[in-house]
C-alpha cells in the first residue's frame, strides 16, 4: 500500500482560502495576541525566535509584530510565523469565525484511499497544530482521524530533498512507498529527489493556466484528486 503525503494551500484547499481568510485574520489580531499573551512560554519562544532574527531587543514585541504582519504580506514560510498563526487561528475556528473548504474531489477520495488500506500524512508549511485546526474543522467536519503523520518545516524546508526522507523515515516507510501531491513543481522535484512518487495538482481555480509539457518538469499532472491512482508508478 502507498502512503499519500499531501500539501494543503493549492492542493487540498484553494490558496484564496489562506490567502483572502486567514492571512487577513492573523494580520489584523496580531498586536492584540502578543499583548494579551506575551510572557506566555509557548508564544515568547517563537517572539524572542523572530526577534534574534531581525536583531531587535528581545522585549521590542511592537517591531516583532510589525515584522510578523510584514512576513504575512510576503507569504513569508518562516516557522516562528506560522506557529503564531496557528495560534490565532485556534480562536477563529473555535468561535466559529471560518471553517476550512476543501475542493469537492478532495473528501470523497481521502476517504476512499484510506479505506483501501492507504495512509495519509500532510506536509505543509503551515504549522503542524495549524493543519490540525483546519482538518478538524473543515465544512465535512472533522478528517483528522483519516491521517496518519502531520509535517511542516520543522522537519526541513519543503524544497530540500532531505525533508523528504526524513518524513519517510519517521513514517516507517520507504521513500517510494510515499506519493507526493503537490502544486508547487519545486517542492515535488525536491520530494522526486528524495525517491517519492510525485503528482503535479494543476487547479484551474488557483492556476488558470495550465501548466503544461516541460513546465510540469516530468510530473504526472492532474486537475482533480478523483484522477490520482495512489500506487502509480509502482
Amino acid at each position: 500500500m502507498s502512503t499519500l503525503l499531501t500539501d494543503i494551500e493549492g492542493t487540498t484547499s484553494s490558496i484564496a482560502f489562506v490567502r483572502d481568510v486567514l492571512f487577513p485574520y492573523a494580520r489584523a489580531r496580531l498586536p492584540a495576541f502578543v499583548q494579551a499573551h506575551r510572557h506566555d512560554p509557548a508564544v515568547r519562544r517563537w517572539l524572542d525566535a523572530v526577534a534574534v532574527e531581525i536583531a531587535a531587543g528581545a522585549c521590542d514585541d511592537d517591531v516583532i509584530v510589525e515584522t510578523l504582519q510584514g512576513w504575512i504580506d510576503q507569504d513569508r514560510k518562516h516557522t516562528a510565523l506560522k506557529a503564531l498563526q496557528g495560534m490565532i487561528w485556534e480562536a477563529g475556528y473555535r468561535d466559529g469565525d471560518f471553517l476550512a473548504p476543501l475542493y469537492p474531489d478532495v473528501l470523497p477520495a481521502l476517504r476512499a484511499w484510506h479505506t483501501a488500506g492507504h495512509r495519509l500524512a500532510v506536509y505543509s508549511s503551515g504549522s503542524v497544530p495549524a493543519q490540525k485546526l483546519l482538518f478538524s474543522h473543515t465544512e465535512a467536519g472533522d478528517l483528522t482521524p483519516l491521517f496518519s503523520g502531520f509535517f511542516d518545516t520543522e522537519i526541513g524546508g519543503k524544497r530540500e530533498p532531505d525533508s523528504y526522507r526524513r518524513i519517510a523515515e519517521q513514517l516507517g516507510s520507504a521513500p517510494f512507498d510515499l506519493l507526493f501531491l503537490s502544486d508547487v513543481v519545486a517542492e515535488l522535484d525536491a520530494a522526486r529527489d528524495a525517491g517519492l512518487r510525485t503528482v503535479l495538482i494543476d487547479r484551474r481555480d488557483d492556476y488558470p493556466q495550465p501548466r503544461l509539457g516541460e513546465a510540469t518538469h516530468g510530473h504526472v499532472r492532474v486537475e482533480s484528486f478523483a484522477e490520482i491512482d495512489p500506487d502509480l508508478g509502482r
